[in-house]
């Protein structure tokens, strides 16, 4: 096994042989099994709690039990920028609405991974980075909710580079920061092009932190509070310990353009990486639109007067003769929690759809599904 940049010692006594690994700094501590089913410091509070998607085939040596090294592990190859990259941020009425088509700011690796590209021996990330088109709508100055939410697979945030922030698992439930293979900023695509990244990005532009002080503001997080770099108060480093089990705080803060005491989130080195939970309330109006796009009304398709019409003989399944924009409802659903289109609607049965089965079959909340569906076809 390898240990990049680490320390050991190695006796031989005799035909004894043994290796004494010494902590390293660069070590960080691996998040697998980390997700929770209740606000808990260190783990991330996800919607979704069974887990069946993609992600890397193969572990490198990189990951020692319960360590990974960040230096050793390699990182997609390329330099690919996107000229057309664009974000926009309007402040009206006491809410804030974003616009992106995110694509960042910054270089990219190259996507698909190719066979030649040493990322390929451990991930064969086969989507290319595609744009969307996601509208955000979220409070100017957001409130803590009554109890924390928990977190869906897919988008929590918007960085200000203009690309996705996601949680810090990959389909398969584990730490996506040490098994998945991102380019030198920290991102990939998923399935459907979507650009985005799991952890703190180096390309995120944080230069008070970098100069010993407050870290910048780096993003927003879907409940509308500012997501900052990895530097506290002092320029201090933050870790776990430092944060809530949402991976957040309240002190002083420079927040729509003032100084202000107000709630906030960090992202840091350490897993869970963005957020563990949701501290406010994530709106309705929250959406994403445009071709790639995952959206639902209905789970079975529907003539113009509302009758529900009945797969016909040969179809390849119900969902290909759904209209359009009921399908996209069920593909957004199924999006939040990482799961089969499909799956989410054989789960659901026939109308009307049967939502606490469906939860318990999948693993999911029940509230969360139901609330999934709501924001699915308020976006659509």
């Amino acid at each position: 096994m390898k240990f990049p940049k680490s320390i050991f010692l190695l006796f031989v006594l005799g035909i004894f042989t043994c290796v004494v690994v010494v902590a390293n700094d660069a070590f960080l501590p691996l998040g697998d099994g980390h997700v929770s089913t209740a606000p808990q410091v260190g783990y991330i509070y996800s919607c979704q709690q069974n887990f069946a998607g993609e992600g890397a085939f193969r572990a490198g040596g990189w990951i020692m039990g319960d360590v990974w090294d960040p230096e050793a592990k390699p990182v997609v190859r390329g330099a690919v920028l996107w000229p057309n990259a664009n974000i926009s941020e309007v402040a009206q009425d006491n809410m804030r609405m974003i616009e992106t088509n995110d694509l960042p700011s910054h270089p990219t690796g190259e996507f698909p991974i190719r066979p030649s590209d040493k990322a390929y021996q451990f991930d064969r990330n086969p989507n290319s980075i595609k744009p969307q088109s996601v509208i955000v709508r979220m409070p100017l100055n957001p409130q803590p909710a009554a109890q924390p939410n928990c977190v869906p697979m897919g988008m929590i945030g918007i960085a200000l580079t203009g690309a996705e922030i996601f949680n810090g698992l990959d389909g398969q439930g584990r730490d996506a920061a040490a098994h998945e293979i991102q380019d030198a900023c920290g991102g990939h695509p998923e399935r459907q092009g979507q650009y985005h990244y799991h952890s703190l990005s180096p390309c995120m532009k944080d230069d008070a932190g970098k100069s010993g002080q407050h870290s910048d503001l780096v993003g927003y997080a879907l409940d509308g509070f500012g997501i900052y770099g990895q530097f506290g108060e002092n320029g201090k480093p933050l870790t776990d310990n430092d944060l809530d089990a949402c991976h957040g705080h309240t002190h002083e803060v420079l927040w729509n353009g003032k100084l202000q005491t107000i709630y906030h989130y960090h992202l840091t080195r350490e897993y869970p990486y963005t957020i563990g939970c949701f501290h406010g309330a994530v709106m309705q109006q929250t959406a994403r639109a445009g071709s790639h796009q995952e959206n639902i009304l209905d789970l079975q398709p529907t003539d113009t007067s509302g009758a529900m019409l009945q797969p016909q003989p040969g179809a390849e399944s119900a969902q290909r003769g759904m209209p359009d924009d009921h399908r996209r409802i069920l593909e957004n659903a199924a999006h939040e929690f990482g799961i089969d289109p499909e799956k989410l609607r054989q789960a659901l049965g026939s109308p009307p759809p049967d939502f606490p089965a469906a939860a318990r079959t999948l693993g999911i909340d029940e509230d969360q599904l139901r609330a999934a569906f709501d924001r699915a076809r308020s976006s659509n």
